[in-house]
């Protein structure tokens, strides 16, 4: 005893009693009426927003959707197999967020930002960025004046994508379209190997776990991947993780948007996003609409697609964006952009169905993709007649719209001629010579998976149908001659490349070099 010296016990006690907090903390807590089905049903959180996450047990989250007046309809982002009646449930007091930083490139991530392929934690530093966010306002926007390059001849002749844009993919089943945008994925490859990368973010909702592996190694395979993030909500994921996936996608794109740089991101697919959405609001007793969708559903896509957008070149008019969130703020730039592609299936190509023609409504143009073109042996198979681009032709390259303006007229007229030959039994020279062009045409076009082609590329094609200058090559000739008119200009005209590439013009002396190449490989081949 005689060791214990008063002054200390009084230090420890004055240091004890300075810390002392007497505050007292508040939570909102309230107690489970009804779970099952990923929804429950919450008494005792009157204060709770629509929106706004809540914390179940086991580290389960949920996200407030309706609002009643004696119950909160909560829906469940995750396995619902431990939450029973008669839980506490704490509000959380923010809304649905993920997490997103340059570290997310590269990466497979799920709807809440997790990443799901065994590669460790996000690295580098993250910014939370909401899921729901409001669409910049016009003030902010920009027209879209630049292209988005697909490297597919068909859609970046014809029906152009300017960054920025809402271009919709729209077709049956197995006509296509992941393919499209795949491809236009792989050919930001030459723009990232340039330092000016097209952040692309691809949000496979409802597609099977098998597929989204298969997509992610093709990207892996060809290079694509440092720039590319995927988002999968497989199908076995619970409904509400499936359609809010794309919303998370869409929070990725925003993050290097509004650092201004450029975004692509493809939702794939927006049919099983709404009828995914379509189970929730029935499971919480909402009433039902047209084809049983919620009377929101067009909301829902409307909401989503809108936040694409080009803003402005301005860093000042930029960063006073509405809707902005804490953590970008001081770190916005302006010229950004988010291109959005929204793939839509169509069943027995009825593009009059609910949700394709709220999509068609929404968009700023539509690639249609038609099963019999497919079956016919067109790939990729667009119907040139009833896709639009509203927005692109503002966006193309001088020299591709020099060459490609009559290319769709010919295509149209040649489709209209073909469809009336087949009564005819004997048909003039000129009628024959249309038909014979429309023909090697709709061969040019042709274009295997995962080879898209650069500007200049494109251009000595198309040129090549265009003029005539292919008129004498067999039919079953002409993807041979595009394939061999590729290597000619890459081992021995490696300018005409450089050229067009450089100046996105066909100059007279780029136009003289072509028609020497076009005419050297037409004669070896018609000398063989």
């Amino acid at each position: 005893m005689s060791n214990i010296r008063p002054d200390e016990v009084s230090s420890i006690i004055r240091d004890q009693l300075s810390n002392f907090k007497s505050e007292s903390e508040l939570e909102e807590v309230g107690t489970i009426l009804q779970v099952g089905d990923g929804v429950a049903r919450i008494y005792g959180l009157s204060n709770a927003k629509a929106g706004e996450l809540l914390e179940f047990g086991g580290g389960v989250k949920g996200l407030v959707l309706n609002l009643e007046e004696d119950n909160v309809g909560a829906v469940l982002m995750g396995d619902s197999s431990n939450i029973k009646e008669g839980d506490t449930v704490k509000r959380s007091g923010e809304i649905a967020s993920i997490n997103v930083g340059e570290g997310v490139c590269g990466r497979v991530l799920d709807t809440l930002g997790n990443p799901i392929d065994g590669k460790g934690e996000i690295k580098g530093k993250v910014f939370t960025m909401p899921l729901e966010r409001k669409a910049p306002g016009v003030i902010y926007r920009q027209p879209v004046n630049e292209p988005l390059q697909t490297g597919i001849k068909a859609i970046d002749s014809m029906i152009p994508i300017g960054r920025g844009q809402r271009e919709l993919i729209i077709g049956d089943r197995q006509t296509g379209k992941t393919a499209v945008a795949i491809d236009t994925i792989l050919n930001q490859k030459e723009f990232y190997d340039k330092g000016e990368p097209v952040y692309c973010i691809y949000v496979a909702c409802g597609q099977k776990a098998s597929t989204v592996a298969q997509v992610t190694n093709i990207l892996e395979k060809n290079g694509a991947l440092p720039y590319t993030t995927v988002v999968s909500s497989p199908s076995s994921d619970p409904a509400p993780m499936q359609f809010f996936a794309p919303f998370a996608g869409a929070a990725i794109g925003e993050y290097f948007r509004d650092t201004g740089r450029p975004a692509l991101v493809i939702f794939d697919d927006l049919s099983k996003q709404a009828v995914s959405y379509r189970e929730v609001p029935l499971l919480l007793r909402r009433p039902p609409g047209r084809e049983a969708y919620p009377g929101d559903v067009f909301y829902l896509h409307s909401r989503l697609l809108e936040r694409s957008a080009k803003i402005i070149n301005d860093d000042k008019l930029a960063s006073e964006m509405n809707d902005l969130p804490d953590s970008l703020k001081g770190k916005v730039k302006g010229g950004g952009s988010l291109t959005a592609l929204p793939i839509i299936e169509t069943q027995e190509g009825d593009v009059s169905a609910y949700i394709p023609t709220n999509v068609i409504s929404i968009t700023d143009g539509q690639i249609f993709l038609s099963s019999d073109l497919f079956n016919s042996g067109l790939r990729p198979a667009i119907n040139v007649g009833i896709s639009v681009s509203r927005v692109g032709g503002a966006a193309q390259t001088k020299a591709i719209k020099k060459i490609a303006g009559t290319l769709k007229l010919e295509l149209a007229q040649f489709d209209e001629l073909a469809a009336f030959s087949q009564f005819a039994s004997d048909l003039d020279e000129a009628t024959q010579k249309q038909l014979g062009r429309g023909k090697r045409l709709r061969e040019l076009l042709k274009q295997p998976q995962f080879d898209p082609l650069n500007l200049a590329e494109q251009v000595a094609i198309v040129y090549a149908g265009v003029k005539g200058l292919i008129d004498e090559v067999p039919e079953e000739e002409v993807t041979k001659f595009a394939r061999e008119l590729r290597d000619y200009l890459k081992t021995n005209k490696a300018d005409f490349i450089k050229n067009v590439l450089s100046e996105k013009v066909l100059s007279e002396t780029s136009e003289s070099m072509l028609k020497e190449a076009i005419s050297e490989v037409k004669s070896s081949m018609l000398a063989a």
